[in-house]
């Protein structure tokens, strides 16, 4: 057996895109990344766990905003609809991809078995898994928000960072020990407030450990530890460009299903239109091939299921025998057992991906063959002895790695928009409230508060895509904050049923505690004005 293991580490995430309306884009996003990702991985993992002679280990934060997702009734109960209204339009393709639809609804009434099976708690199964030791769960920020862009007011990061710990340990029943940094992101310091959160591991991006001081005796290939007492594990791009890379990688094979092409452009409108569609759109019912990465998609080939899963099987053992290379040729060099770090979003894999979770189950049965070893981050902990102390440089995963993607022309108003609500919050914080009416508002304030710093707002707001729907998001939710803070202050009442309208849209984190955002500086004066015009970007 080889020395030293590979760490896989996946991020599930999505904003908190739940909506009252059947059918809706957002609600879209959830339901095609349950039914593409998380229920194939869920299902490969415990397929793989079930096999004595299988040795699956994995590390996957689960963001508190996709725990909510998880954990709604209302979705739960829409899903299985959803599932029905593409199954009655699967039948209604091209002929000539019969295969590929065959193949595609026999997956979709699989996973609808699995999540009937369990009444839709998918949680509960992440948690078997943790508990089987199959799985590390790790949280993640609140809301995702980009703890290096909150941290002049240390308080935003702590409250990010403490209400994540604490719906997580609400709903999977154990408190993360470990922590997904909304995109790896690192600043000087972060690693206190995370201490504080009784959080004691990261990941970052290579440069993360790299440029830290002193530079790590093995780079990225041993975690660190801070002088605050946080280990921190670093990115390794030979272990991750084979899987991450659309191009270069595995998931660019002529044989692959693609992404872009789908039945909802295809269909006519007509046979939309029974699911309240009036223009087409993605339904993810996705029957080509990638087949040639300069084709155009009305020139993409039928997908063909049985060549996919043939060279499933030959990248897992490629990628298998790429990673044994690796570890023999460091453990000549180490003095101890070298640990290949390899984080991904979760969503690559079945989402971007189709083929994805086959790959990791190919992984899980030729890995003993081909002696390579997998291990969990809180494992490697465990294991080791004393680490080497190193502070972590700031970083991020991003493009540039650095902070650049989530602070430019795009999006930079809305940066004075999160300071001038967190400071309201911190001052109205030190300054408590006088009536149980006005805690309700104020941990509502808090809800909307972190809503508005979520992170996905501000990427695709850099991307370019559905930019519309990303800026009405982050005035809503700060609108409603300033609504509420002026309540609060008692310069304006709520309109009659607008808070409860309020609380059904936005009703996660039942257990938020306002006293996370008290000064951590309590003689620092006032550094806020309330705005002219609630949530407008300047």
């Amino acid at each position: 057996m080889t020395k030293g293991a590979v760490a896989l580490v996946l991020h599930a995430h999505l904003p908190y895109v739940r909506s009252a309306k059947p059918g809706s884009l957002e609600e879209d996003w959830f339901f095609q990344a349950l039914i593409e990702c998380y229920l194939p991985l869920l299902e490969a993992l415990e397929q793989a766990s079930a096999d004595p002679e299988q040795h699956p280990k994995l590390t996957i934060g689960l963001s508190p905003t996709l725990l909510s997702l998880l954990s709604d009734q209302d979705l739960k109960q829409r899903f299985p609809q959803w599932l029905n209204e593409r199954l009655a339009l699967l039948p209604k393709a091209d002929p000539a991809l019969r295969d590929g639809a065959e193949h595609l609804a026999a997956a979709i009434k699989r996973h609808k078995g699995g999540w009937q099976d369990c009444d839709g708690d998918l949680i509960q199964r992440f948690a078997a898994l943790q508990r089987q030791e199959v799985v590390d769960l790790l949280t993640c920020g609140a809301t995702h928000g980009y703890l290096p862009l909150l941290r002049h007011h240390p308080e935003a990061v702590r409250g990010q960072l403490r209400t994540a710990v604490r719906e997580h340990q609400r709903l999977v029943g154990e408190s993360p020990l470990g922590i997904w940094l909304p995109e790896c992101a690192y600043y000087e310091g972060l690693d206190r407030w995370m201490r504080d959160a009784g959080l004691r591991y990261a990941v970052l991006d290579g440069h993360g450990l790299l440029h830290g001081r002193p530079r790590p005796r093995y780079g990225v290939y041993a975690p660190i530890c801070s002088r605050n007492g946080v280990a921190f594990f670093g990115r390794d791009s030979e272990a991750t460009l084979p899987v991450w890379s659309a191009k270069d990688g595995y998931p660019g094979d002529p044989h692959y299903r693609e992404f872009h092409r789908d039945l909802g452009w295809d269909l006519p409108i007509e046979e939309l239109k029974p699911l309240g569609l009036d223009q087409p759109r993605p339904l993810g019912l996705k029957l080509h091939r990638v087949t040639d990465h300069s084709a155009p998609l009305d020139q993409k080939r039928p997908y063909e299921p049985g060549l996919a899963a043939e060279r499933v099987k030959e990248h897992a053992a490629d990628y298998l025998q790429g990673r044994r290379r690796q570890l023999d040729q460091l453990g000549g060099a180490m003095d101890v057992s070298p640990l290949l770090v390899a984080p991904f979003d979760a969503e690559l894999f079945g989402h971007w991906w189709f083929e994805g979770p086959a790959f990791l189950s190919q992984l899980f049965q030729q890995a003993p063959q081909q002696g390579v070893n997998f291990t969990r981050l809180r494992d490697v902990l465990n294991s080791v002895g004393q680490l080497q102390l190193c502070d972590p440089s700031p970083s991020s995963w991003g493009q540039g790695g650095y902070h650049d993607y989530w602070l430019n022309d795009s999006n930079a108003w809305i940066i004075p928009e999160w300071e001038r609500a967190s400071a309201a919050m911190v001052q109205r914080c030190s300054r408590g409230v006088g009536s149980e009416k006005a805690m309700q508002w104020l941990q509502q304030a808090a809800r909307e508060l972190l809503l508005a710093q979520s992170s996905d707002w501000s990427f695709i707001l850099r991307a370019g895509t559905t930019t519309e729907l990303a800026r009405e998001r982050v005035q809503r939710h700060l609108g409603r904050f300033w609504q509420l803070m002026q309540a609060i202050n008692g310069t304006t009442e709520l309109p009659e049923g607008w808070l409860e309208e309020v609380q059904t849209d936005d009703r996660l984190f039942p257990l938020i505690q306002p006293l996370d955002w008290a000064p951590v500086n309590p003689s620092a004066p006032p550094i806020y004005k309330e705005p002219q015009q609630s949530g407008a970007p300047h």
